[in-house]
């Protein structure tokens, strides 16, 4: 067994016709977790893309870019929720299917230039991703790729991503 195959398709979940993906197994297991971090690992120490610090939003791609930035020896930013970060704060407002949602990071922690990865756990409209690197690079840094635990190729969220390495360990 792969580790890949540590997560778990759920049909009907949270409602019908949904195929929920639950990463708690693969989670759960200290082998296959370290198997997944060291192929994102393996991507972002390719030419051209090594970064100098990881950049997620919340919350559970936290778990992921955590992982991978002690695996590499640099640092992790976080990208929260409006209100979660008590210094001075860039933001970025996007859209969601049914409203707005806002992103915030503290602004002295990305410096101009700065060499920066985005990692999160799915990649599915790619919505939330293409906001986080607009506000990246709304303070100068440059954002050098992207690493996924799971891609929802339907919803083709790859394409709001054209101007980076993309990685996504499983494709669904």
């Amino acid at each position: 067994m792969s580790w890949q195959d540590l997560v778990i398709t759920i049909p009907d979940y949270p409602k019908a016709g949904i195929q929920f993906k639950d990463i708690t197994p693969l989670l759960a297991d200290g082998q296959g977790f370290s198997a997944a971090i060291e192929e994102m690992a393996q991507f972002c120490l390719q030419d051209g893309i090594r970064p100098d610090v990881l950049a997620c939003p919340e919350a559970r791609g936290f778990i992921f870019a955590s992982a991978l930035a002690q695996r590499l020896g640099i640092g992790f930013i976080p990208l929260r929720k409006p209100g979660k970060l008590p210094r001075p704060v860039a933001q970025a407002v996007y859209d969601l299917e049914y409203g707005q949602d806002i992103l915030e990071v503290h602004r002295d922690d990305v410096k101009a230039g700065m060499r920066i990865l985005m990692v999160d756990d799915v990649l599915a409209t790619g919505g939330t991703m293409s906001a986080c690197i607009q506000l990246l690079q709304s303070l100068q840094a440059e954002v050098v790729g992207a690493a996924f635990l799971l891609e929802i190729e339907a919803l083709a969220g790859r394409q709001k991503l054209p101007d980076i390495p993309v990685l996504s360990l499983i494709k669904n």
